[in-house]
């Protein structure tokens, strides 16, 4: 029986390279094989790739994110929010995945991201003409900035301190290079044949990695992750006693809670109305957003936080839960 070649890409064509952003071109692909490789290379670009962001913040005069500073225009929160904006290079080999800087501003109107490049010389800001925040002529501005090492995005629930260090605020780090990734597919013809894929693939970075780069080890976290299937061998699991683990009362009852509907709750119409238009229906999406994430949100503001804050606390519930061992397990 005669073996039928797959028609590989003759070539990939790297178009519009800068080091933020590029378009590339893989043809001619399988029918099918377009969507199946772009959306693959897609996903793995946009929550598998490592960086480096702030993990944590120590600010002189302020023991929590809803605190406002003498002298600074902004508050916690908006420092906050700049502050993750802060797109950083690892620029020395070897040094160690985290890092902390402490910053004694005075003198200055502006705090800037450039003034962190600064004050860490194993490290470049790429964006170093970011605001953090705006003093008024006379203000010292003290801030100690943690920073990590880490893929994706992780909240600031799981970047708190262990050692439950006084006044330090943990904050939502996004440590993923990636700003944005999209394909599309067209026709192309091989030969006599029009049914062949063109994948066109854009990606743009925030300059910390060059997109070919960033393309080249997507393709090869897909690689290591497929070469298991082919180099091991697969055997049937006959041990199945632990297939389903025993779920106990308190894992039902809290699985109940979690699926209650927004309707059911009795929440305020402004709190009910910013959370619907927000795209969140129950307790079970409700509870995986920190109090940051909330705030963000068109006209949520602090009343009504505290509100969800005390429904949630009533049945047993905090905001940024990991809800995933409470979900029912698949067979």
């Amino acid at each position: 029986m005669a073996i039928l070649n797959f028609q590989k890409p003759d070539k990939i064509v790297l178009q519009k390279a800068t080091d933020f952003e590029a378009q590339f071109e893989f043809r001619p692909l399988e029918p099918g094989y377009g969507v199946t490789i772009g959306n693959a290379l897609r996903r793995v670009l946009l929550s598998s790739l490592e960086g480096y962001a702030i993990t944590a913040i120590k600010i002189a005069g302020a023991d929590h994110e809803f605190a406002t500073i003498k002298g600074v225009l902004e508050d916690v929160t908006e420092i906050i929010l700049n502050l993750k904006q802060v797109r950083l290079k690892k620029s020395v080999e070897g040094d160690p995945a985290s890092d902390r800087v402490e910053l004694n501003i005075k003198g200055k109107e502006t705090f800037t991201a450039g003034m962190i490049g600064e004050a860490l010389p194993s490290f470049e800001v790429m964006n170093p003409e970011l605001v953090i925040c705006s003093m008024e002529p006379g203000t010292t501005f003290q801030i100690e900035l943690h920073i990590g090492k880490g893929r994706g995005y992780v909240p600031a629930e799981e970047n708190r301190p262990k050692d439950g260090t006084t006044g330090m605020i943990a904050i939502d780090s996004i440590y993923t290079p990636i700003k944005n990734v999209k394909y599309s597919i067209e026709n192309t013809r091989v030969e006599q044949r029009t049914d062949f894929e063109k994948l066109i693939m854009e990606v743009a970075t925030d300059g910390t990695i060059h997109p070919e780069e960033a393309v080249k080890e997507a393709s090869r976290i897909l690689i290591q992750h497929l070469m298991i299937i082919t180099d091991e061998n697969i055997s049937l699991d006959t041990k199945r006693e632990e297939k389903e683990a025993v779920v106990d009362e308190e894992t039902l009852q809290l699985r109940k809670v979690l699926n209650t509907p927004l309707e059911d709750l009795e929440l305020s119409v402004r709190a009910f109305n910013c959370l619907k238009a927000a795209k969140i229906n129950s307790l079970s999406e409700l509870v995986q957003y920190t109090q940051e994430e909330l705030m963000k949100f068109r006209n949520f503001g602090q009343k009504s936080l505290s509100e969800i804050e005390q429904v949630l606390g009533e049945r047993g519930l905090h905001f940024g839960m990991d809800i995933s061992k409470y979900h029912r397990s698949e067979d």
